[in-house]
This record gives C-alpha cells, sequence and structure tokens, in this order.
C-alpha cells in the first residue's frame, strides 16, 4: 500500500514576505478571502469594508467610470480585479480601466484570466496619506508604468489624480472650473469638488461634456479602426 503525504499551504497573513508564485498558491487555497494583494514582495490582507469609508466612494467612482466606458468603446473596465504588475507586485486595485494591446494598451488578459501589466488608469479608495496606497502601492504603480493614479482619501476628503511623466507622478490640478481631464483617456473629465461633496449629478453633468468633445471621438475612432 502506498502513502500519500498531503501538504498543508500556511494561510495566507499580514505582512507575509513572498514570492508571487507563492502568493497565489496561498491564495487559492483560500476560496473565503476576499482581497489579498502582494505589494512589494509583503502581504495585505484587507480590514472588513466600511460603508461610508469605501463601499459608497467605490461605487461611485465605479458609476463614474462606467458611463464613460458605456460611451467609449474599445475601454475595459474592471472592479477589484488583480494584475500581475510584476513579481513582486499582485494588487487588486478598487477600480481600473485598460485599453486593449491591440490598439496599444500596455496591459492583457491571460490565459487562466487575470490581468498581466501595467493598466492605463488605476483608482484606489485609500482611508488616509498614511495608507500604503500611497506609498508602496504608488511606487509599484509608477515603476510599472501605470499612467494615470488617481487615490481619494477619505478622511481628509482629498482626491489626487497622478500623472506619470518622465519616470515620475505628477499631480494633475483642477482647471478654473475644478475640473480634471485625463491626459490618457480623452473624454474622461472629474468635477472633483462636487465628487467630494456627494454631488453625482454635476459629475456626470461635467462627464458628459467631456464625453462630447472631438478629442474623445477622435479616440474612439483610434481605439477602433475597423
Amino acid at each position: 500500500m502506498s502513502t500519500y503525504l498531503t501538504i498543508q499551504l500556511p494561510p495566507l497573513e499580514n505582512g507575509d514576505r513572498l514570492t508571487r508564485q507563492e502568493f497565489e498558491r496561498r491564495y487559492e487555497t483560500m476560496p473565503h478571502l476576499k482581497k489579498a494583494e502582494l505589494i512589494e514582495g509583503v502581504v495585505y490582507l484587507a480590514s472588513p469594508v466600511r460603508a461610508n469609508s469605501h463601499g459608497k466612494p467605490h461605487s461611485e467612482i465605479i458609476g463614474w467610470l462606467f458611463v464613460y466606458k458605456s460611451a467609449t468603446p474599445g475601454v475595459y473596465l474592471a472592479d477589484n480585479t488583480t494584475v500581475r504588475l510584476d513579481l513582486d507586485n499582485e494588487p487588486q486595485p478598487d477600480a481600473l480601466l485598460r485599453i486593449e494591446p491591440e490598439v496599444g494598451g500596455n496591459s492583457r488578459i491571460s490565459e487562466d484570466d487575470y490581468i498581466e501589466g501595467a493598466p492605463e488608469l488605476v483608482v484606489e479608495i485609500a482611508a488616509s496619506s498614511a495608507s500604503y496606497d500611497l506609498n508602496d502601492k504608488l511606487n509599484a504603480y509608477r515603476r510599472n508604468g501605470v499612467q494615470e493614479y488617481l487615490v481619494w482619501q477619505m478622511y481628509e476628503n482629498r482626491l489626487d489624480w497622478f500623472s506619470l511623466q518622465e519616470g515620475r507622478y505628477i499631480a494633475l490640478e483642477p482647471d478654473e472650473r475644478g475640473i480634471i481631464r485625463s491626459q490618457v483617456f480623452p473624454g474622461l473629465w472629474l468635477a472633483v469638488n462636487e465628487l467630494r461633496e456627494g454631488n453625482l449629478t454635476e459629475v456626470l453633468v461635467v462627464l458628459q461634456q467631456g464625453l462630447q468633445t472631438v478629442e474623445h471621438q477622435e479616440f474612439i475612432a483610434r481605439l477602433n479602426p475597423d
């Protein structure tokens, strides 16, 4: 009679230092776990999600991006999806927009249905400026070429939109109307103060103005050459 030895993998724990391969192996054995990230080789497990400090702003960001995606054929929107950035980083951003590689995008969908490479835009809902979203994770996104990174810090109710320029993240500033315009996704306009104050009607009005621009129409044509 043969004897088989079953090796049980230890669970993921906050602060574990793992390779990406080992991180994925352990993550797959924990189907009850909703969110875990590997950032600069360190494991981060998400706390229970609070309503006003995460769930609500998360839904508002997704709604804004969904309207843009709906009006922009060829753009790919994902919510809370694992991204294989590099061998030490596998984040699960709150939201992302990407462009398919066939039309110039920097990421692809792997055979096992994960995103590999750098999405063009990543959005995170952070507790505060002390969060790893604005430290190690920001550096990982910058180093891997995420072109734009939007972080909404809930305790300060502050929104920062970074643009990658010559290897550095530069904060995009609102114009005289309080609007930030994406440098990568033409027509993706955000009325910053209205979003912070919960005036979603005005947020969508401003977005619609962006969607009606010539630049947005030209972008659609580039994404859909046929």
